[in-house]
């Protein structure tokens, strides 16, 4: 009679895997939360933040292509290195160029939208950290 054992391989590596694709998939959809409201509610976003309408629409495509394209990253059972990579480099880009928006004036945001673009990036940033650190634990 032949036995066959199976065991279970989890560790540092699988819960990396595990956390870039929750990383991913929170990133894609808070950014595709925010597209959707840049977006839709352009008016009120300028009337609350100061940004106006035709750059908060052409920002809301712009995230809203963006989440999607990182959904994308996230899908496989492990994601492709390389993508998940260019997501990290895009996020640092995205949060670079909000604070030197709010720095050179960019947009003429008032209080609340300066402080929604800092908190924004803040984010990002946040999210290019968490999943920088899942890249490296997937080994």
């Amino acid at each position: 009679m032949t036995t066959t054992t199976t065991r279970s391989v989890t560790g540092p590596r699988t819960g990396g895997v595990r956390l870039l694709r929750l990383a991913l998939r929170l990133d894609a959809a808070v950014t595709g939360v925010n597209g959707l409201a840049y977006l839709a509610l352009a008016g009120p976003v300028h009337d609350l933040t100061g940004l106006a309408p035709g750059p908060g629409r052409a920002i809301g495509v712009f995230l809203l292509a963006y989440a999607a394209l990182v959904w994308t990253v996230s899908v496989p059972a492990r994601p492709n290195r390389l993508a998940a990579t260019a997501v990290v480099e895009t996020n640092l880009l995205w949060t670079g160029l909000g604070i030197a928006a709010v720095a050179l004036g960019w947009f003429a945001l008032n209080t609340v939208g300066t402080v929604w673009a800092v908190l924004q990036a803040a984010v990002v940033a946040g999210f290019a950290a968490l999943q920088y650190t899942a890249l490296r634990r997937s080994g």
